[in-house]
């Protein structure tokens, strides 16, 4: 972690709230890694197990631009403790759901409606977190610090994808089996609540300071966050009182191809884990371990494009998009076809190194189109096309995949190229 970046905050504090985003977003991906695997073991329809993700995913897009509002009017600690507390429920009540229901302690169909119900606090209440830490890191530090500690904030959220399906295999426990995962993370979420309460100073918000409103945590879905300057300081050329409109020219090729593009990599995400178990053929005690393989290793070559590649190619918007939709195409084919760990792992590892190359380049394509006055405005809107992917996208992927086993990868590589053809034309190089 960066010394400086911590500049205004104790770094103590600063850990705390690093730890309030890594947690939620390594627990939430922890579950998502399990839960095929659970689905199989209970017999519950794959198609009903990513339903759960689409309910929670709509919920958060709902919700979260309401707790971003609240930061500023209750405090920015009331919002973390609430949306750590939300985790924690939810982690827990599931991970206990989903004991009994491995235990033959309750029938399969009311152990998943449960779930399912207990997974809607995390997606209603857990999204008061994320904008509750950036509004508070963005109103204790200066302007010159400010950029490098929202950085190391939001790069939480892409640790956590990795640490999360890493971790996993491991707490897979006795007695409680697969649950374990869900159960060990909702004690660590435990462990960050208490920091929160008695290490964090309360708050009393002075001017709006709100964080940018990110998309749940999905494996290898991460794109960095910022928060919004206060508004006591921001320059009078970054007020505007016009609204952006979604069909803008200027940005409306760049929403376009984030919707199509950000749905393709949601569905080759919802599927990925029920491939692994069928293509293998493991049984289901073994498979986890294979999940938890293919899942860190995606969730690293996204890092690693956003971390290391795209800081030293230092090209256009465009050609990051471009590059990334070959890669993603490339990596979708591959994963179809080939069938073994070692096979899927570098497969999939491939298409997710192109969509950690899309991913920014959009968001950064979308922000250079539009004005110094209008980034608050397409921020929200990127944020929200990061978010709508994750609502549909992964349960219309398993219904395709429950027709043929690699048609998911196929049509989605289809669209990578495709949409790569199509930025050439349409997207300006800025």
């Amino acid at each position: 972690m960066n010394v400086g970046a911590t500049a205004g905050i104790r770094r103590d504090r600063f850990v705390v709230l690093f730890l309030v985003m890594l947690t939620a977003a390594a627990g939430n991906t922890a579950m998502q890694s399990v839960m095929p695997t659970i689905g199989r073991a209970l017999d519950i329809p794959d198609f009903w197990v990513s339903l759960a993700y689409s309910w929670s995913a709509l919920l958060w897009v709902m919700l979260a631009p309401y707790w971003a509002r609240q930061s500023d009017r209750r405090g920015r600690k009331p919002l973390m403790l609430l949306g750590t507390m939300g985790f924690i429920t939810s982690m827990a009540t599931c991970g206990l759901i989903l004991w009994a229901g491995l235990a033959g302690l309750m029938l399969p169909a009311t152990t998943f409606i449960i779930f399912a119900i207990a997974r809607s606090l995390y997606g209603g209440f857990g999204s008061a977190s994320p904008p509750a830490v950036q509004a508070y890191v963005a109103a204790r530090t200066d302007r010159e610090n400010r950029t490098a500690a929202l950085s190391v904030i939001a790069s939480s959220f892409g640790l956590g994808t990795i640490i999360g399906p890493a971790l996993a295999p491991s707490f897979v426990l006795p007695v409680v089996g697969l649950a374990g995962p869900l159960l060990v993370f909702a004690g660590i979420g435990i462990a960050v609540w208490l920091s929160v309460y008695f290490l964090l100073p309360n708050d009393t918000p002075r001017h709006k300071a709100r964080g940018s409103i990110a998309s749940e945590p999905s494996i290898g879905g991460f794109s960095g966050a910022s928060a919004i300057a206060s508004d006591d300081e921001e320059d009078e050329e970054g007020r505007s009182g016009e609204r952006l409109r979604w069909r803008d020219p200027r940005i409306a090729p760049w929403l376009l191809i984030g919707v199509l593009g950000g749905h393709g990599h949601a569905a080759i995400l919802g599927v990925i884990g029920f491939l692994v178990i069928d293509r293998l053929g493991l049984p289901l005690n073994e498979a986890q371990q294979a999940i938890g393989i293919v899942l860190m290793a995606s969730a690293g070559a996204t890092l690693l494009a956003q971390w290391g590649l795209i800081p030293q190619m230092k090209v256009a918007p465009k050609r990051l998009v471009m590059w990334g939709f070959l890669l993603g195409a490339a990596g979708c084919m591959l994963t179809a076809t080939l069938t073994t760990l070692h096979g899927l792992t570098l497969g999939f590892a491939i298409a997710s190194l192109g969509m950690g190359l899309f991913r920014p380049g959009f968001t950064s394509g979308a922000s250079l189109a539009v004005s110094r006055a209008e980034q608050g405005q397409v921020a929200g809107m990127v944020a929200s096309v990061n978010g709508m992917a994750f609502i549909a996208a992964p349960a219309i992927g398993v219904l395709i995949y429950g027709a043929w086993m690699p048609l998911p990868f196929l049509l989605c590589g289809a669209l990578f190229l495709l949409l790569t053809v199509w930025a050439g034309f349409r997207l300006e190089e800025e």
